[in-house]
């Protein structure tokens, strides 16, 4: 055979082999440090690193699988804090972008934790065991193509490592309900990753127009993130439909501009925001739609960049990228700009701070340092902002 041939046959080859199997012909300790230096080049691009707890830690169960939190030798059951499995360890290496935790015990064994698309396994002396209550499917792309392919795949399990039988929620340590705008951007997430029938029970079972998370208000933006929730796995005989509706001539306001709606969205009003979201779900069911976004100043307008950008009045923007980085990361995608910053560490990279209706205590188990700090990581609506705007750049 010519030698050409020979080379290019050998190539083919090569671009066949799924991803799985190429980290596996790499160390643990190796396919670390490609992750590293991968966040390294991503803290360049973007806006830098923002310390975390010193906390080495590892969640398993992605989906609607059991919950798990690896940390120094043991695993263990994420809700109740009980050990399940425990080993004493002379090194653990913990490779995020690939669901993985290699231990060497002190005996000198190897026993691998190691997440994939079929459950959370346990490799140990020979053997290949699923841990009881993680065989559930999901869709665990590699992203090769991408820019940035080994931050994304830890966001995305950032994302579905929160949902919970419940729903999807911000952070399953500290929120028991799922909140519609985290949710709804979770779902767009899923949308492009194949993850929808993660969420598509609690999706169908909507009933109620809003969450009433943020101290029992009806937040406005809440409709039409239902609206679109609805659309990603239902059409619009779903029965909520109907019922969100019937909400909107209490926020309906007539100006220059049209017709828009304007309420209270994180103690706020917001219109411009509130209008964007309805006009997104409306679109996305295939309803009339008679609203326009009004030329306002709203300081969440720019929150929303999947569609009309053109309606954006410039003022002062919601973008802090401190305690609420989910704001700056969604600031910056509208912009274009690169301002925000991910966690210091490799895991988790996301994170909220000082939110007013988060139960920190729930963190407990994880580690009390992150209830003293009134932190919860990792944290979906951020998550989801990092993941959607990175996932949109071109690979170089």
């Amino acid at each position: 055979m010519h030698p050409l041939r020979i080379s290019t046959l050998a190539i083919l080859l090569l671009l066949a082999v799924p991803w799985s199997r190429c980290r596996a012909d790499e160390s643990p300790a190796g396919r670390l440090a490609a992750y590293r230096a991968e966040l390294d080049a991503f803290r360049s691009t973007f806006g830098g690193a923002r310390d975390l707890p010193d906390v080495r830690f590892f969640l398993f169960g992605m989906g609607q699988r059991a919950k798990f939190i690896y940390r120094d030798g043991k695993l263990l059951d994420a809700r109740t804090g009980a050990v399940v499995r425990e080993w004493p360890i002379a090194s653990d290496t913990i490779v995020a972008p690939d669901y993985e935790v290699a231990l060497q015990t002190a005996s000198g064994a190897s026993v691998v934790i190691r997440e994939d698309e079929q459950a959370v396994w346990i490799e140990e002396g020979g053997q290949r065991t699923a841990i009881e209550g993680t065989r559930r499917p999901v869709r665990l792309p590699a992203f090769a193509r991408k820019k940035f392919p080994r931050v994304l795949r830890v966001l995305h399990q950032e994302l579905l490592v929160n949902v919970t039988p419940a729903g999807p929620v911000p952070n399953f340590f500290v929120y028991l309900k799922p909140w519609y705008r985290d949710g709804a951007m979770m779902a767009l997430a899923f949308k492009e990753t194949e993850n929808l029938d993660t969420i598509r029970d609690w999706i169908a079972n909507l009933r109620q127009p809003y969450d009433r998370n943020n101290a029992g208000e009806t937040e406005a933006d809440n409709l039409g993130e239902a609206l679109l929730l609805i659309s990603l796995a239902g059409d619009k005989t779903h029965p909520l439909v109907a019922k969100i509706l019937a909400e909107l001539p209490r926020y309906e306001v007539s100006g220059d501009g049209g017709k828009y709606i304007k309420g209270r969205s994180d103690f706020a009003d917001r219109p411009a925001y509130q209008t964007k979201w309805l006009k997104y779900g409306l679109r996305a069911l295939g309803l009339p739609d008679p609203y326009s976004v009004p030329p306002i100043k709203d300081s969440y307008s720019a929150l929303f960049w999947m569609d009309y950008k053109d309606s954006y009045q410039p003022g002062s923007d919601a973008d802090n990228r401190g305690a609420y980085p989910y704001l700056g990361w969604a600031c910056d995608h509208f912009h274009g700009s690169k301002k925000s910053p991910i966690g210091n560490r490799d895991y988790p990279l996301t994170w909220e701070q000082n939110a007013s209706q988060a139960n920190y205590d729930g963190l407990k188990f994880l580690d009390p340092i992150y209830v003293q700090q009134k932190l919860s990581a990792p944290h979906t609506w951020h998550a989801a902002e990092v993941f959607l705007y990175t996932l949109s750049l071109e690979a170089d």
